[in-house]
């Protein structure tokens, strides 16, 4: 194992364990915004303690994510600062306006809205919300653009070996950007709404072994959460079929690795698992035509070869075979659960208690759809080795000339070490708050504007 090496583990497991907190972020502040803006509307009170119930969770994850999150930004200048140097100039615009308008935006009022509670007019809270939500989207927005142009460079001229932008709409707009974007924001929301499932099945469980009853609030978050799921696994449907027609087109590689399909074929199968295929979908999915020719790998190892040099650029077939496998099983589980349970909670149903079983089943919605996009994400990086920058830069050229193994090696023991602590920390402050339930409320009414008299301490959590 050389440093190359080792640099390319410690960025996958910073990034894997970082991209376990984002789309619970992205997810779950839209929620807590809908769940606040129902109270704003109509008073009630349950609606209130679940906006500072699953408030109190929101923020715990959020920032976790955000200090993992600034370690990949130190590994661009430790570990790939040839990459670095080459995408800089094409970077540099969308992540600055990540950070300064996005970020910003963000944090600010997620600072004004944990601190606003009976300090601020009551719509001026409830705007401070979805300010914080939408800078979470608006930030995935610039990141996923900014990785999209690594798999389909637009806008840019490579100058002195250097790529320079010469379009910044052209990155921001960039096809494959579009099909992205709301691929991995729906899989966000369907990360968000299987934490609320399971947190809503875990409560329901625990307090109907305490009195017997099902408490209506637990109903209606796990309601709305069961909606957000179902609606969101439609989105990422849709956009998952459009991201493979892009990828047929500028990621032939990666589309055949995922199918295991070794030499060209017209009327490509569709392998579900090894020895088990759907004559001609593949073609189908990815053209539209079921009679079309699909690239196989050999075939496009021989053809990059003559194109770019001597060198192996099939990726790891493994993982980018099964991660594609796991990340649909999984999510189309999650969705399947979300459409029975709206099944279940249907309006005919509404005084009849949740069954048991299903409530049990309801904590499986947690790892789920985690798993799932996880699995996606990895479908997604390793499927475009051996390249950074798709048919510009590789990944042997783009690490530190001048890093040791021995330097790689300590900064992934440290990190790792970091990362395990935080994780425990997170799990034991989740497990906690989930377990003591919301906190009795004295609500004023929804629409009063005027700001109470300030509290000594902010009422939310701190």
């Amino acid at each position: 194992m050389d440093a190359l090496d080792l640099a390319r583990w410690q960025f996958g497991v910073t990034t894997v364990y970082h991209f376990l907190f984002v789309p619970l972020t992205i997810g779950l502040g839209i929620f807590v915004a809908g769940l606040q803006t129902a109270w704003h509307r109509t008073g009630k009170e349950h609606y209130l303690r679940l906006t500072k119930f699953f408030g109190k969770l929101f923020l715990i994850n959020f920032a976790v994510g955000v200090v993992t999150g600034l370690v990949q930004e130190f590994q661009f200048g430790m570990n790939w600062s040839e990459y670095s140097t080459f995408v800089g100039d094409v970077f540099g615009a969308p992540l600055a306006m990540e950070a300064l308008l996005a970020f910003f935006l963000e944090s600010t009022f997620l600072g004004l809205w944990i601190f606003g509670w009976d300090r601020l007019p009551k719509r001026l809270h409830l705007a401070t919300i979805w300010a914080a939500a939408i800078g979470s989207n608006l930030s995935a927005y610039f990141i996923l653009a900014a990785n999209a142009w690594m798999k389909h460079p637009v806008g840019y001229e490579v100058v002195d070996g250097r790529a320079r932008m010469t379009d910044l709409w052209a990155v921001l707009t960039n096809s494959t950007a579009l099909a992205q974007v709301p691929h991995v924001l729906g899989a966000s929301f369907v990360v968000a709404g299987g934490f609320v499932i399971a947190v809503s099945g875990y409560r329901i469980l625990l307090e109907r072994r305490r009195s017997g009853t099902d408490p209506a609030m637990w109903r209606t978050s796990l309601r709305a959460a069961l909606v957000m799921t179902a609606i969101a696994g439609a989105v990422v449907a849709g956009s998952g079929d459009m991201s493979a027609k892009l990828t047929y087109e500028q990621q032939p590689m990666k589309l055949a690795a995922a199918e295991g399909l070794r030499h060209d074929q017209n009327g490509a199968p569709f392998s579900i698992v090894p020895g088990v295929e759907v004559p001609n979908l593949l073609s189908f999915l990815s053209t539209g035509d079921p009679n079309a020719t699909v690239h196989g790998i050999e075939n496009l190892q021989r053809r990059f070869t003559e194109q770019f040099g001597p060198g192996d650029y099939r990726p790891n077939l493994p993982v980018v075979f099964w991660s594609f496998r796991v990340m649909i099983v999984f999510g189309m589980a999650t969705v399947g659960l979300s459409l029975l349970g709206l099944w279940l909670t249907r309006k005919r149903r509404s005084g009849r208690p949740l069954p048991a079983w299903f409530a049990r089943i309801c904590l499986l919605a947690l790892p789920l759809p985690t798993i799932a996009m996880i699995s996606g994400w990895l479908l997604s990086e390793i499927g475009r080795q051996p390249w950074t920058v798709t048919g510009e830069l590789l990944t042997a050229a783009s690490v530190s000339p001048g890093v040791s193994l021995t330097e790689v090696a300590v900064s992934l023991a440290i990190f790792t070490a970091l990362y395990g602590a935080l994780a425990v920390a997170e799990a034991v402050l989740l497990v906690r708050y989930v377990k003591a339930g919301p906190e009795a409320v004295e609500p004023a009414r929804p629409d009063e504007d005027e700001p109470a008299t300030p509290a000594l301490q902010p009422t939310l959590m701190y």
